[in-house]
């Protein structure tokens, strides 16, 4: 049992809940003041789902980071990826917002992009601690707070992490995950089999419009893409109207490849950084953002053709 009276810390929970801003605006009406992170009473192992006990409302203006549990592993830095385990509770309400310990570990990849609170409650922290941060919801989710798990913008937020393990790796993810999200109506529909994508289908896709265009089916909850990355990703292209695909990867293994630089074809470069590790998109290439007048006559494609991908980004690093 260990005690903070005199004591600190995104199928799978969505990691957007551990970085930017959470959409909505919903406000609670807490008041400024309230008890420091020494109230709260933290019982339980590392790796145990914490029994988390408030003495009063929190007061998270002044942001508190305590060690609880000591850990003697590898120490964290930043850019590594970590695997955790995270509880978050309501300073206000004083309830738990959300877990992750019935779900095991999840990775988190530590960036630029990661909320503040979260960044300081690992790096330089060590694998085997438990870390609590006492935090407001505005220093941690963004002036919105977090209305998708109960926090609003005036609340305190209490974070207990356990660190588990540490990784200057980042994962690269079996499929996408995130949010599934309805295709804009102009979008071929993927063919499959077995789950695997085989084909699109363009009996109720437009005509190409000539512009470079894409839609979300999936909006990933990793990190975002950045120009010189090197991502993998699973992919099929296919001409507009045509029988079937001239590449794919769903088939093979996941392919490697430097984003934004020039080292794949314009309409990928330009619409594929910004986008989230995890997500899973169909892009609309005219031939001036693909391979432009020569074509690919490897490939069976001739410089008018349209090109379509279903892209699925498993990985950014």
């Amino acid at each position: 049992m260990s005690r903070v009276r005199s004591a600190a810390l995104s199928g799978v929970l969505a990691l957007s809940l551990l970085g930017l801003a959470a959409c909505g605006s919903e406000s609670s009406d807490s008041d400024s003041g309230g008890a420091p992170l020494s109230s709260v009473t933290i019982e339980g192992k590392h790796g145990e789902e914490p029994k988390v006990t408030f003495d009063g409302r929190l007061d998270g203006d002044q942001e508190e980071t305590e060690v609880l549990i000591e850990g003697d592993g590898e120490t964290v830095a930043d850019g590594d990826t970590v695997s955790a385990n995270l509880w978050i509770g309501n300073g206000f309400t004083q309830e738990e917002a959300t877990s992750t310990y019935d779900q095991g570990p999840q990775p988190i990849e530590i960036t630029s992009d990661t909320m503040e609170p979260l960044r300081d409650a690992l790096i330089d922290h060590k694998v085997g601690e438990r870390v609590v941060v006492l935090t407001s919801a505005e220093a941690a989710y963004g002036e919105q707070g977090n209305p998708n798990i109960g926090i609003g913008n005036k609340d305190s937020v209490l974070f207990v992490i356990d660190i588990m393990d540490r990784s200057d790796t980042v994962p690269i993810l079996d499929g996408p995950q995130g949010e599934e999200k309805k295709p804009a109506g102009w979008a071929p529909t993927l063919i499959e089999k077995d789950g695997v994508i085989t084909g699109l289908d363009f009996t109720d896709a437009h005509e190409p419009s000539g512009e470079l265009i894409a839609t979300t089916l999936i909006k990933g909850d990793g990190a975002v893409v950045k120009k010189g990355q090197t991502l993998t990703v699973n992919y099929l292209g296919q001409v507009y109207n045509a029988d079937k695909p001239f590449d794919e990867s769903y088939s093979k293994e996941p392919a490697e490849f430097p984003i934004g630089v020039g080292q794949v074809i314009d309409g990928w470069d330009k619409r594929l950084v910004g986008r989230t590790v995890g997500s899973r998109v169909i892009l609309e290439i005219p031939p001036a953002e693909g391979y432009g007048k020569p074509g690919n006559e490897q490939a069976g494609i001739k410089g008018t053709d349209t090109l379509f991908f279903v892209v699925d980004i498993l990985g950014a690093r």
